[in-house]
């Protein structure tokens, strides 16, 4: 099982808590409903809701493992812009479309949440998931949930241990002394002697709706303690680089298993390619191959990857260019008609693959359908956004540009992981 620990700290339970307690204790099953709040004007970074972030929008980290934890009867996004609203839906939210009054820069949480409780009344218990905390895992939700569900606490919240000394503050040109604040100066603790403090850090919290009536924390409430590395929030821009290699690291991928990929198709325009093609003065075509991206591919080809250059009927290359480009990467180039979807499931059939197994690379419309199937799937940075809601992986760089290289890499570092966690359990499992 995955480290984590709990401790519990008791209140004082409501008399409607108890009550609605027993009504569900009767038998009838109460509605879990997962929201994420993301409003439009973030001061610090503009729609930073929707940013990229690995290669996937903020939100969406925390929506795939809400959707994956299965715990959930309803997962929703509280929006009041149009673009959030997109990227909640692609990624399988339901969305509240809140109201102007509670989408000032005065709002608080609370009056967001008890406007969704208030508008939803067959929700009864709310988990709301910051969008801000892309380490979170399925685990830590299930468990968490399960603190309500199965042990009766009314809200739960999480929390990590820090080992910070801290001071009192001295305003500027003060003349008091400042005063230690959770630390006996004289007798300063060895890190390993001290259990460090308990801090929020928001990933989530879950409320029964009888504690929404009244705030966000009360009745019979306890802590869900969750560990440093996955205990990752973004507030300012410059937290950003930071952010993104911890979920590199750290971060949840989604429920398939990253390290069976046995069969890269990419579009060869568009992605390969930006998607010109030169023509000369005798008539002779040409193509801009980076070599950045011819390295990317043979870096999968080593690890036992095939790789198959697709091009499209709109984008018909001559039988020179793809001998060419096929001499030049050592991959087939295939012609693909109008079915695209038809035409790749036919050839995973003779391969004998199935959709987890395979890595599509597109770039517009007709693509769309294989980027939702594959098991992995990515886009360039600047494919229309029809394409980019479709993906997985959303890469930094431009068509042509490095673009293929980058979602190699990503492939790669995700077998890495899948490996390395497979190892562990391993390890695990021949030890315990």
């Amino acid at each position: 099982m995955a480290a984590a620990r709990k401790r519990t700290r008791s209140g004082i339970e409501d008399v409607r808590d108890r009550k609605a307690k027993v009504i569900k204790d009767s038998g009838e099953k109460r509605h879990i409903a997962a929201l994420i709040l993301a409003r439009g004007g973030s001061k610090g970074i503009p729609l930073k809701n929707i940013k990229m972030l690995a290669g996937v929008p903020l939100i969406g980290w925390v929506l795939r493992a809400a959707v994956d934890s299965k715990q959930f009867d309803s997962v929703w996004v509280s929006t009041d812009h149009d673009d959030i609203e997109k990227v909640a839906t692609a990624w399988g939210a339901q969305v509240h479309r809140r109201s102007p009054e509670v989408s000032k820069d005065s709002s608080s949480s609370l009056d967001t949440i008890q406007e969704f409780a208030r508008l939803n009344p067959e929700v009864d218990v709310i988990c709301h998931i910051q969008a801000t905390s892309p380490c979170l895992h399925p685990f830590h939700l299930k468990e968490a949930l399960e603190m309500i569900t199965k042990q009766g606490f009314t809200s739960v919240f999480s929390v990590v241990r820090r080992h910070h000394f801290r001071w009192q503050e001295v305003k500027k040109g003060g003349s008091v002394a400042t005063q230690p604040l959770n630390l006996d100066p004289c007798n300063r603790p060895r890190r390993q002697d001290w259990d460090g403090e308990l801090c929020e850090n928001g990933s989530f919290y879950i409320y029964t709706r009888a504690t929404i009536e009244r705030g966000l924390q009360g009745g019979k409430w306890a802590y869900y303690e969750m560990l440093p590395e996955y205990s990752v929030d973004i507030d300012v821009d410059i937290d950003w680089p930071v952010a993104e290699q911890r979920v590199l690291r750290f971060g949840y991928f989604g429920l398939d298993k990253p390290e069976v990929v046995r069969l890269l198709l990419c579009n060869v325009s568009g992605c390969l390619t930006d998607g010109r093609v030169l023509i000369s003065v005798s008539g002779e075509e040409m193509v801009s191959v980076n070599t950045r991206d011819t390295m990317g591919i043979r870096m999968l080809q080593r690890e036992g990857v095939e790789v198959i250059l697709i091009s499209s009927s709109e984008d018909l290359l001559t039988k020179a260019l793809a001998d060419n480009l096929s001499q030049r990467t050592g991959c087939e180039v295939r012609q693909l008609g109008k079915d695209i979807q038809g035409e790749v499931t036919a050839m995973m059939d003779d391969k004998d693959l199935d959709w987890k197994e395979v890595a599509y690379m597109g770039n517009d419309a007709p693509d769309v359908d294989c980027l939702n199937l594959a098991g992995l799937s990515a886009v360039p940075r600047d494919a229309p956004v029809v394409a980019i809601n479709a993906a997985k992986y959303s890469c930094h760089s431009a068509a042509g540009l490095g673009a293929v290289r980058e979602f190699s890499e990503h492939i790669l570092l995700l077998k890495k992981k899948a490996k390395s966690q497979m190892e562990q359990d391993r390890i695990y499992r021949n030890t315990f």
